[in-house]
């Protein structure tokens, strides 16, 4: 048995590879079914802004490698010298690091366990007993780690740190006009940070009119449609991106008219959507200072204060619950050895007792229940010691090679056991 993880993050790629490697919520539940089906019981894939990644029961090199081949191939070169794979316990604790934010770009952002459970939801069909179990653990960690530490006090998410850098371009925002491109998580976070800034005019632009229209109105906006968010250019102060669109919907032929009406005033645009939203070239028009998502990890690193310290408390909650997990999850095989050996010689038992009982044909009713109730209770003895040294063996380290043994010594189907603890919580 094992678990693995393959992926890349914003601590070994850059935005440019990053981007090219997201996979859409329409792609994550292929994507997952095809790293299942080249090997393993399970996969389940995270793609957010800062990672993509995928995690795996039971999958052997074959299915590593056809996750690298699938990654290379939506690359274009290879992707293996951006990313990483982690095994076993260290799977499991980066999982549980990412979920509690100590793996974010934003020390203990908020979203990110939005996005684990998300994930999870996404390919629940793939995932098999072992990672749900993996990442429903992971979701209770980040809880905890949120509620016994300040980790996520202060600016501590993408859209509160974005927003934190138009201030060091603007100084106080009040009075500034805002617009706003999207309507997701991401665009609703940053609208209500630019609002509770003081922002006096924060327009919502989207290809859904109805949607951009509801969350406007929740936030004190005003919706407009994508044609008509190009001429706003020439007004606003600050661009604030955040679409799921597959490829760029900012081009700089398309604003460039409009920012030429500036008369040289800064705009400040701020492209926090992976893919990105706004095309490189937009940023080299005059007075337009355009900053992508990895541009946040400077102006959030003098804002860490009190958060780093609450670290070590985090990483002892996080190494307390990865063992439990491992117990559990060592346990597992030990468990199916039991159920294959009880059910093995319960078969025996039965065969035994009919073919005494076939003898004794003057036993009544009650006789022959006397018999199979000594019967049992014979085999619940013998079977107990043996129980309770494999249980035992799951905290020592030794459950694999007892588990061998009594395979071995009892014959116990293999083949029909793996399938059987694939499929048992």
């Amino acid at each position: 048995m094992s678990i693995s993880v393959i992926g890349v993050s914003h601590r070994t790629a850059p935005i440019e590879i990053r981007e090219r490697l997201a996979w859409t919520d329409a792609e994550v539940p292929e994507v997952a079914a095809r790293a299942r089906d080249a090997g393993g019981s399970g996969a389940v894939v995270l793609s957010t802004c800062n990672r993509t990644e995928v995690y795996l029961c039971d999958a052997g090199p074959d299915a590593v490698a056809a996750l690298w081949d699938l990654a290379d191939a939506r690359l274009g070169t290879p992707a293996e010298p951006y990313g990483y794979m982690r095994q076993d316990r260290d799977a499991v604790r980066h999982l549980y690091r990412v979920a509690a934010g100590l793996d974010s770009m934003i020390l203990g952002e908020s979203q990110i366990q939005g996005q684990v459970r998300r994930a999870w939801e996404l390919t629940r069909p793939s995932a098999g007993p072992v990672l749900s179990r993996l990442f429903q653990l992971a979701l209770r960690v980040g809880g905890l780690v949120r509620s016994r530490t300040t980790l996520g006090a202060g600016a501590a998410s993408v859209p509160s740190a974005s927003v934190e850098l138009a201030r060091k371009i603007f100084g106080a925002l009040g009075g500034r006009q805002a617009l706003v491109l999207g309507t997701g998580e991401v665009a609703e976070l940053a609208l209500a940070c630019l609002t509770g800034d003081g922002v006096k005019t924060a327009l919502v632009a989207h290809r859904n009119r109805e949607r951009g229209a509801e969350l406007a109105a929740r936030l004190g906006g005003q919706a407009i449609g994508y044609d008509a968010a190009w001429s706003r250019f020439a007004e606003v102060d600050i661009v604030v991106c955040s679409t799921a669109a597959p490829h760029a919907v900012v081009r700089a032929h398309a604003v460039a008219p409009f920012v030429a009406r500036r008369d040289g005033r800064p705009l400040c645009i701020l492209d926090i959507a992976v893919p990105r939203d706004v095309d490189p070239d937009v940023g080299r028009l005059e007075n337009v200072f355009l900053y992508d998502i990895d541009d946040l990890q400077g102006v959030v690193a003098g804002t860490l204060g009190s958060r780093q310290r609450e670290i070590p408390e985090a990483e002892r909650i996080i190494s307390r619950e990865v063992e439990f997990f491992w117990e559990w999850y060592r346990g597992r095989g030990v468990v199916t050895t039991i159920r294959a050996l009880r059910e093995r010689m319960e078969s025996v038992r039965r065969d035994q007792v009919a073919r005494t009982i076939r003898r004794l044909e003057h036993l009544g009713p009650e006789d022959r229940e006397r018999v199979e109730h000594l019967s049992r209770a014979l085999m619940n003895k013998f079977l107990h010691g043996l129980t309770v040294r494999l249980r035992g063996a799951a905290g020592n380290g030794n459950e694999t090679q007892l588990a061998d043994a009594v395979h071995y010594l009892f014959d116990l189907d293999v083949a029909g056991d793996a399938t059987d603890a694939q499929g048992s919580e």
